[in-house]
């Protein structure tokens, strides 16, 4: 049985070349805490695959835009001896996609064409601002569209009337909210969810950072469809609000010709519907209407009568 080889050592300069880094950047990692010192063998100094792995990790860390500062303390925290494969997968699974949409790419000659064939540079500023479009590097005629929906509501937005930087103020104003909600159903998943993997030390371990990755996949979607109901709720209640006070507007117009509105309140309203349905609603209102004032007229009448039999039954 032959025995297993000796595990692999590196010089300074191997291991830089062998992790695509440079001396400089992996002797300024070990000043910050961030990488082990080598051994010492002797008068030269040698790097393991640990050191490999360290320099992978720190390098995945930072493509998905973590600081030095925040990657030390992410591996200050995790790293105990048991690896950290777990909190990797964590971090995978958070900064990955939100979504099953997927980037286009559109070329200016198409975008132009989408918005009715003008061409408005100030507009595409707009959009690379926000994100909605991003410019692509050696290519200054084609730009990468992140969300297609998100571009296709614009398009349909302006073709149906609405000017192009009342669209960009629209997004602007809609993404502060929208990620005003996204801060509050974090904070409550942090609260009773995830707290209990971010608090506690004793849970900082590989199986447990896979277990919170595996929440955040079947919670994922949860935020979206929450989003999704109420909006659609929201939605249906201030369109028919505002539908009635159109109407409502219409049809004083139309008093010239004999027909005259009233304000009601909207619990009125909504009663009467749960009794006839909505397209029973006026009807019902006029009936009752009329009926109160006849029967206000037939008191009247009663009223003069028995006044005018005491008139004259009196001596």
């Amino acid at each position: 049985m032959t025995d297993p080889p000796p595990p692999r050592t590196y010089r300074i300069e191997d291991l830089a070349h062998h992790t695509a880094t440079t001396v400089r950047t992996i002797r300024a990692y070990q000043d910050r805490g961030l990488l082990p010192r080598p051994e010492r063998r002797g008068r030269a100094n040698v790097y393991s695959e640990a050191h490999v792995t360290r320099l992978h990790q720190i390098a995945l860390l930072l493509d998905r835009g973590y600081t030095l500062a925040s990657i030390k303390e992410l591996l200050d925290a995790w790293d105990t001896g048991r690896g950290l494969g777990g909190v990797l997968g964590l971090v995978t699974e958070v900064d990955g996609p939100w979504t099953d949409e997927r980037p286009d790419r559109v070329t200016r000659a198409e975008l132009d064409a989408r918005f009715g064939g003008t061409s408005d540079d100030d507009a595409v500023g707009e959009a690379v601002e926000l994100g909605v479009l991003e410019r692509v590097d050696g290519d200054p005629d084609t730009f990468l569209v992140p969300s297609p929906q998100e571009l296709s509501v614009a398009v349909e937005l302006h073709a149906a009337g609405v000017p192009l930087s009342a669209i960009s103020d629209h997004l602007r104003e809609l993404r502060g909210q929208v990620e005003h909600i996204a801060a509050r159903f974090l904070e409550f998943t942090t609260e009773y969810v995830f707290g209990r993997y971010l608090d506690d030390p004793g849970r900082r371990t590989d199986a447990h950072a896979a277990e919170a990755a595996s929440l955040v996949r079947r919670l994922r979607p949860l935020a979206q469809q929450t989003v999704d109901a109420e909006l659609a709720r929201a939605m249906r209640s201030l369109a028919t609000r505002q539908l009635r006070t159109r109407l409502g507007a219409e049809r004083s117009v139309e008093a010239r010709s004999g027909v005259r509105s009233v304000s009601l309140p909207a619990r009125t309203i909504d009663a009467v519907e749960g009794l006839v349905g909505r397209a029973h609603v006026s009807e019902f209102v006029a009936l009752a209407a009329e009926r109160e004032v006849m029967a206000r007229a037939l008191n009247e009448l009663a009223a003069d009568a028995v006044l005018g039999n005491e008139v004259r039954e009196s001596p």
